[in-house]
């Protein structure tokens, strides 16, 4: 089971004490099916625990296309959403049964079409503190003529640990000095 510990400077690094969630944890929280993701058929396998990387795979389909005909810069941008989060997630060792992760920041440049009928998000943390996580995220749709990646999109893109609330529902009730979101 991996480790996660909070440095001298706030950051959260790689250590040896602290107990990290167990995959079977990580497992019910990935449980939750988000109708979303079902649509745009967004496909990944969980990184290892302590890796600053993950990728997730998007068919360019109907879907997830806009009214031109062009893949959706929406669907570009959950596709962003889900990589990035999921290298904060392993590589910040954050409990989703105590905390939360929530995207705080995403600038992302479309940059292109994809060549081919399916995208990649390539996600690496760039650095991890306390609380707010960056990660850099590039969407590949294919190669160039020489042999390289075609972007698609790059972006910027942090998330920050809160700790966990009670789910948005009509009719919950809140405590005082909850946030109205």
């Amino acid at each position: 089971m991996g480790h996660v510990s909070n440095g001298a400077d706030g950051s959260r690094d790689q250590g040896p004490s602290d107990p990290s969630p167990s995959d079977a944890d990580l497992d019910a929280a990935a449980a939750v099916s988000i109708p979303l993701h079902d649509l745009l058929a967004l496909d990944f396998d969980r990184p290892e625990h302590g890796s600053r990387t993950a990728e997730v795979s998007m068919p360019v389909a109907a879907n997830a296309l806009g009214f031109t005909g062009a893949l959706h810069g929406g669907a570009i941008a959950t596709l962003v959403d889900l990589a990035c989060a999921l290298a904060a997630a392993r590589f910040s060792g954050f409990d989703p049964l105590k905390e939360s992760l929530v995207t705080a920041d995403m600038h992302v440049r479309y940059l292109g079409r994809p060549r081919t009928d399916q995208v990649v998000a390539r996600a690496e943390v760039v650095k991890a503190g306390a609380q707010l996580i960056v990660v850099e995220c590039k969407v590949i749709g294919g190669t160039t003529d020489d042999g390289r990646d075609h972007l698609v999109a790059v972006a910027d893109f942090s998330m920050m640990i809160v700790p966990l609330r009670l789910p948005m529902a009509p009719g919950t009730d809140s405590e005082p000095g909850d946030p109205e979101l």
